[in-house]
């Protein structure tokens, strides 16, 4: 099986520029690209695996930093879809509201999240098993993603995601042009 990168139609944004989202809809195409040869490399490797450990080792090592790159970038950019859209009356925003008193209250602690030094995202899941929302940063692409949980809203907090429109010292900037532009639709339709 092929992944094949997904078609994101993102029209304007404020705060983030047509540029910021041609470049990094680019990196996605790549982690989609990797995230394959990877895959077909290990294939290749295995037929002879006494002689190829290290490198079969180190390819599934490389494999989840793709494949982590290629799927929370189809997240980012799927809420970006069809224009900023509000939180409407429902689960999500009723768990937010229950979990930390105001979504005022969770957005200010999420961003915090936001603001942790290095590359990676800040992520909010839902876990079914308590039906709770859970929020972290997540490393890289894939170092701390939480298991067995729904991704619910996903932050790239990566410097490609912002720097050809805010530099590093004005990331909240970016942070706040980034909910501005959310499609909380999109976000919601993620926790059943």
């Amino acid at each position: 099986m092929i992944y094949e990168p997904q078609t994101f139609t993102i029209g304007d944004l404020e705060g983030i520029s047509t540029e910021t989202i041609e470049e990094h809809l680019g990196l996605y195409h790549g982690y989609v690209k990797h995230a394959n040869l990877i895959r077909e490399k290990i294939d290749a490797y295995s037929n002879d695996p006494d002689n190829n450990k290290y490198a079969i080792g180190e390819m599934q090592r490389r494999l989840g930093f793709e494949f982590g790159g290629m799927r929370n970038h189809e997240y980012y950019f799927a809420q970006l879809e069809g224009g900023a859209q509000p939180l409407p009356d429902n689960k999500l925003k009723e768990l937010i509201e229950t979990q930390w008193g105001s979504v005022e209250a969770w957005k200010t602690r999420f961003g915090q999240i936001a603001m942790t030094r290095g590359v990676g995202w800040s992520m909010l899941y839902h876990d079914p098993q308590t039906d709770q929302l859970v929020q972290t940063w997540v490393d890289e692409q894939h170092l701390g993603q939480l298991a067995d949980l729904d991704i619910v809203l996903a932050l790239d907090m990566w410097e490609h995601s912002y720097m050809l429109d805010y530099p590093p010292s004005k990331k909240t900037e970016y942070v706040e042009a980034f909910f501005k532009n959310l499609n909380w639709e999109v976000v919601s339709n993620r926790v059943v």
